[in-house]
C-alpha cells in the first residue's frame, strides 16, 4: 500500500489504523466528523469531502459506525424496537458506507491491487446468529454486508484487481464498546488495527465480495 484513505479517522479503530499505516510508510488521508465535518449519512457532505480528493488510493477503509445512537441502546426484545432507532442505525451503519463506496469509485485505481474495506460486525451475520436481539444494529450491518457484496460484483467489471470486503474487527477496547463487552475478550485498538492490516495483506481480487473476521476467517452471510 502506498496511499490510504481512512473514513472515520478520529475514532478508536480509524485512528489506530491511521497510525499503523503511517508507521508502515503509507501516505494516509483521514476524514472524520470531528476533524473535517464529514457526515457520512449526508450525501452532499460525502460528495464534497471525497470530491475534493484526487487519489488514487490503493486502500479506502470505512471505519465509521455506532452501536448506540442518541441513547437508544441495543434492543433485547422486539418490544424495544422503534422506527427512529432502526432508521438511525441504517443511516450510519449501512447508508453511510454505501455513500462512501459510491463516491470513492473514481478514487480507486482501475488497474493494480487495491482494497475497499468497511467495518462490519459478526452480529450482522444471519447464518451465525444464534442469540437474536440487537435488532437494529444486526440488521443495519446485514444490510451493509449486502451492499459490499453487491458492490463488489459490479466493480469487478471495471476494477479487475480490486478487493471489496466487509471486516469484523473483534471486540475492540473503544468508547463504542465499553458498555457492552461484559465477559467478552477484548483487544486494544492498536492491536485490532494490526490484525485487520494483516488480513488485508493476505487478500487478493479473488476474495472480493466476502466477509472476514480479524483472523482472516470467512464469516457466513
Amino acid at each position: 500500500m502506498e496511499n490510504a484513505l481512512i473514513i472515520g479517522s478520529s475514532g478508536g479503530i480509524g485512528a489506530a489504523l491511521s497510525d499503523a499505516l503511517i508507521a508502515r510508510g503509507v501516505a494516509v488521508t483521514g476524514l472524520s466528523r470531528s476533524g473535517d465535518g464529514l457526515d457520512v449519512t449526508d450525501e452532499t457532505s460525502v460528495k464534497a469531502a471525497l470530491g475534493a480528493l484526487t487519489g488514487p488510493f490503493d486502500l479506502v477503509f470505512v471505519a465509521t459506525g455506532a452501536l448506540a445512537i442518541d441513547g437508544a441502546e441495543p434492543e433485547k426484545t422486539l418490544r424495544h424496537v422503534t422506527a427512529d432507532a432502526m432508521l438511525d442505525q441504517f443511516k450510519l451503519n449501512a447508508v453511510g458506507p454505501s455513500l462512501v463506496l459510491k463516491h470513492a469509485i473514481r478514487l480507486l485505481p482501475r488497474t493494480g491491487r487495491s482494497i475497499f474495506a468497511a467495518l462490519s460486525a459478526r452480529v450482522g451475520s444471519i447464518g451465525d446468529n444464534g442469540l437474536g436481539g440487537w435488532y437494529s444494529y444486526r440488521t443495519s450491518k446485514a444490510a451493509l454486508n449486502q451492499m459490499i457484496h453487491s458492490g463488489a460484483i459490479e466493480l469487478a467489471r471495471t476494477h479487475k484487481d480490486l478487493t471489496c470486503v466487509a471486516l469484523h474487527p473483534g471486540t475492540v477496547e473503544t468508547k463504542f464498546t465499553e458498555k457492552y463487552v461484559a465477559n467478552h475478550a477484548t483487544v486494544p485498538a492498536p492491536e485490532a488495527a494490526e490484525n485487520l492490516l494483516t488480513v488485508l495483506d493476505g487478500l487478493t481480487a479473488q476474495d472480493t465480495g466476502k466477509f472476514f473476521d480479524w483472523q482472516g476467517k470467512e464469516v457466513p452471510w
